[in-house]
């Protein structure tokens, strides 16, 4: 089967998913900027889980935009990737509301470490169904952004308890690295094209 329906399932799962981590932003009763002051943890770990969660969407466009074919495995997989995706909203909401503790802070660099390795195995996956020649495989075949970010995410995961800040500059840093949009698959596709 096609790519379609994957596709927009997980659209409209991202989709959901960003209008619930802006839900949790609350209106502050106070009508003065200044009440706008208590909101700054929040809204700051709204911004960086709205990022990620671009992040995830732009490079699930485009490894399926390379994918020909659908099969049961892929489809799990997916299933497997918005899963921890779905969890962001929590994770987001809870070390937001808790100004960057150490335990909300290590809990969303493990959902984030989890979504990181199920991308992965999602693309390996397409990649065995597809062929090790097919267009998603030689366009990632050096991926040192995917294999960077697990490692920086497990040293963010026990800074969270030893400098919370530490951590969330390491969060930052992730998301840094992928804002940059890969052009892989971009380039790939412009060669087969040629």
């Amino acid at each position: 089967m096609g790519t379609g329906r994957l596709e927009a399932f997980s659209d409209g799962v991202l989709a959901i998913i960003l209008t619930i981590m802006v839900l949790q932003l609350k209106v502050p009763h106070d009508a003065s900027l200044s009440g706008l002051t208590p909101l700054i943890p929040v809204f700051l770990s709204y911004v960086l889980s709205f990022v990620y969660v671009g992040i995830y969407w732009n490079n699930h466009h485009h490894m399926l935009h390379v994918t020909e074919h659908v099969d049961g495995a892929i489809l799990w997989a997916n299933l497997h990737l918005l899963f921890w995706l779905s969890l962001i909203p929590f994770v987001t909401g809870w070390m937001g509301e808790n100004h960057f503790a150490s335990a909300p802070a290590a809990v969303y660099g493990f959902v984030m470490l989890m979504a990181a390795i199920a991308y992965w195995l999602l693309q390996r996956v397409i990649i065995r169904r597809e062929g090790h020649d097919s267009l998603l495989a030689r366009a990632t075949a050096r991926d040192l952004k995917g294999k960077l970010s697990p490692v920086l995410y497990l040293i963010a995961i026990p800074m969270a308890f030893v400098q919370p800040a530490i951590a969330g500059a390491l969060y930052v840093v992730v998301a840094l690295v992928w804002l940059i949009p890969d052009s892989r698959i971009e380039r790939a596709l412009a060669t087969r094209a040629a």
